[in-house]
């Protein structure tokens, strides 16, 4: 028996379609899957270069908030490198300026490398114009500028009156004490007077002395400025503090009025049974103190008198080896970028001084605004820490003695000076950037403070 199938259905062009589509979809998922469209490849690098422009912002925006004080809106001085510019070396040198402590005058003792006279500081994204000794005089007229501080106050001092020195001579019109510790010179054309006093804690202390009992550590008393140079703060118009090394000598802490005793660093060797707590702590309330003391005296006065106070930061050592142990500083050019990370010591006592600067600030401001009072003083850091650790090579070393291996000497057994600044030498640029804060300053003064 035959069978009959029925006839098949008519071929329909939309079935095909259909079912090619539910087969394609599947394989589209697939592939888009493992292999998306290239939509957000094309948008990442416009997010990245939004990120980029973000981060830009961000980082100027932190520039900007480091350096919106005196020294600069624009330009941060401190932050830069040293260039090698063989085209224009020191405007003073060893025998044209009268003036430089003996220690110091690295040409007139002989050193015979010259390399170290012809660094340039030379800030990221901006220029530190040449020092301008005219101009500075001008800045200065009819003012008193003072350096206070220990020896590094003194070396930019002497400094600043070599480079003056080259437009107009100083006259040395008052000393007072031994070794030169309280000097003032006046430049006559220009009304202007430069001084320097020797304070080297800033707050009352006593140094070690055997007729004092004080064999070999010093007395602070941590809470109380030094009325040597407090006392006269009233006739400064421009004050330099600069401080720091003497507070790693052996000494023992006081305060309050009580004079109690904090404790004291390496004491015990005169038989003291004080703790022992460093001096880092220290060195803050010593600089706070300053800091404090200068704001509250200023509050007290009601005249028109603007004042421009000034921390110079920790400047570093470059022994290499013990300073007491015939260590030395042998280079020959500056430290390149990279090259030794600064030390630990270094970074706190920058560190220590900046934040305590920024607190006067505030301090400053506070009671601008409760006692209703305009701005009469400014408070800002000159920052040299970074460029100072940079230049090993800028120090006397040996030649803190006149032509110390003229008589055969060996090296190894001559004391040197890796503390202090030939002159000239790096610690000139410390004033270049002083006259910008004065610059900066000037211009306030005459528009009225902020």
């Amino acid at each position: 028996m035959k069978h009959h199938h029925p006839p098949p259905p008519p071929f329909s062009i939309k079935k095909l379609i259909t079912w090619a589509l539910y087969a394609l979809i599947p394989l589209l998922l697939f592939h888009l899957y493992f292999h998306p469209l290239p939509l957000q490849q094309q948008q990442q690098p416009q997010q990245q270069q939004q990120q980029k422009k973000s981060i830009s912002v961000i980082s100027s925006q932190e520039v900007v908030k480091k350096t919106t004080g005196i020294i600069s809106r624009s330009c941060n001085y401190t932050d830069g490198r040293w260039v090698l510019d063989n085209q224009q070396g020191p405007i003073y040198n060893g025998t044209s300026c009268s003036t430089i402590k003996d220690g110091q005058n690295c040409m007139a003792h002989g050193r015979p490398d010259t390399g170290y006279l012809h660094w340039r500081w030379q800030p990221r994204g901006c220029k530190l114009p040449r020092f301008n000794p005219s101009a500075f005089l001008n800045l200065i007229k009819n003012k008193h500028l003072a350096f206070v501080g220990d020896s590094m106050a003194r070396n930019q001092l002497e400094s600043l009156l070599c480079l003056l020195s080259t437009v107009s001579t100083p006259e040395l019109v008052y000393r007072d004490g031994e070794e030169n510790k309280f000097r003032r010179w006046s430049f006559h054309e220009y009304k202007a007077n430069v001084s320097v006093f020797w304070s080297p804690f800033l707050v009352k202390g006593v140094e070690k002395s055997a007729a004092l009992g004080l064999k070999n550590h010093n007395k602070l008393y941590v809470d109380v400025a030094d009325e040597r140079w407090a006392s006269e703060l009233h006739g400064f118009d421009i004050i330099v503090f600069s401080i720091g090394h003497w507070f790693l000598h052996p000494a023992i802490y006081f305060e309050g009025q009580e004079e109690r005793v904090l404790g004291c660093h390496h004491c015990r060797e005169d038989g003291f049974n004080h703790s022992e707590i460093g001096f880092f702590d220290v060195f803050r309330k010593a600089v706070k103190t300053t800091l404090h003391e200068v704001v509250e005296r200023k509050a007290m006065d009601d005249g028109d008198h603007h004042q421009l106070v000034v921390v110079t930061t920790f400047s570093p050592a470059h022994f290499e080896g013990e300073w007491d142990k015939a260590g030395a500083c042998p280079k020959k050019e500056p430290y390149k970028e990279g090259e030794r990370a600064m030390e630990y010591m270094d970074v706190e006592m920058r560190r220590i001084e900046v934040e305590e600067v920024e607190a006067a600030k505030k301090e400053l401001l506070l009671q601008q605004e409760e006692k209703k009072k305009k701005k009469m003083v400014e408070i800002e850091a000159l920052d040299v820490t970074r460029m100072a650790w940079m230049r090993g090579d800028g120090h006397p070393g040996p030649y803190m003695h006149a032509f110390p291996f003229a008589n055969g000497v060996v090296q190894e057994r001559v004391q040197n000076d890796c503390v202090h600044w030939c002159l000239p030498g790096p610690i000139d640029t410390w004033n270049q950037i002083l006259m910008q804060m004065l610059k900066t300053w000037n211009g306030r003064d005459r528009q009225q403070p902020l």
